[in-house]
């Protein structure tokens, strides 16, 4: 699956918000040091760390922003494997430009380099297995658009994006409604076309109850290897069309033996929630 950065004319409201929030009511120190007419200079993005960069036009367009004239070359290309010590990317623009817009875009890029980077960790379990890694709704607010877009940079399915994607029905929308089934009706009777129906499952009964009624992903629950090979089994006995997802605790240690149980998706959250950021630096002028 490639990557696809959404279009500019959603994120450019998302930019623009971000670098109101930084300047504020303007950049204390560049002012102090650069005129409004300082000529453009050079700089350059170094990695600190080795792993998978992602972002980088948005780094080149928080700068344009800052100064049309701007311009950038890159050295790598989301969802590259950058070594420590690689030149990035290289920016020339205005040094208010520059400045002001450092610290957002390399936020901006740092964040969504560790996603792609501990994502890719994932992926690289399963290469040789059908089975795909899929990311969640476990996201920073106001970030989730990207850092799905990171997810995907390393290589993972993205999951439903929000609420309206797709019916997934969890414990607490069970136990509301009474039961899967009664669940499972209840939307069905509602949703609109051609919107799937998923259905947490935890133990043998529920799964039972979601083929009965005709889900069309069962998501398999924190539930150990051996109970989740059976589970498989059952399924497709009653209904080969019918998806299986694994999650629930899902590490690199465990994820090989999850999907080695015939599952189609294993979703976690912790490549967004744990992996921290890749370390990457600004240096003036041009690399050496």
């Amino acid at each position: 699956m490639v990557a696809v950065l959404p279009p500019w004319v959603v994120l450019d409201p998302l930019l623009a918000q971000w670098l109101r929030e930084d300047i504020g009511r303007g950049d204390r120190t560049t002012s102090a040091l650069f005129p409004p007419t300082a000529p453009p200079m050079a700089a350059h993005w170094i990695a600190k760390a080795d792993g998978v960069v992602a972002g980088l036009d948005l780094a080149a367009r928080v700068f344009q922003m800052l100064d049309p004239q701007s311009h950038s070359q890159k050295h790598c290309n989301d969802g590259d494997p950058c070594p420590a010590g690689t030149v990035v990317s290289e920016f020339t623009a205005t040094p208010a430009a520059l400045l002001m817009g450092e610290r957002v875009a390399l936020n901006l890029v740092m964040r969504l380099s560790g996603i792609a980077t501990a994502t890719a960790a994932y992926v690289a379990q399963l290469a040789d297995l059908p089975t795909r890694f899929v990311d969640t709704r476990k996201t920073t607010p106001g970030l989730r658009i990207l850092e799905k877009y990171a997810s995907q940079v390393g290589g993972a399915t993205n999951h439903r994006m929000g609420l309206d994607d797709a019916v997934m029905l969890k414990d607490n929308h069970i136990a509301a409604a009474g039961g899967i089934g009664n669940a499972i009706a209840q939307v069905r009777a509602a949703m609109p076309y051609p919107l799937n129906i998923e259905v947490e499952t935890t133990n043998p009964a529920e799964i039972e109850e979601a083929i009965a009624h005709h889900a069309d992903i069962i998501m398999l629950d924190n539930m150990p290897p051996a109970q989740m090979r059976d589970a498989v089994t059952r399924i497709r006995a009653a209904n080969p069309r019918i998806q299986i997802e694994a999650s629930g605790n899902i590490t690199l240690a465990t994820i090989r033996t999850v999907a080695e149980t015939g599952v189609d998706f294993i979703s976690s959250s912790a490549p967004v929630t744990r992996s921290p950021w890749l370390d990457i630096s600004m240096r003036w002028g041009r690399p050496t």
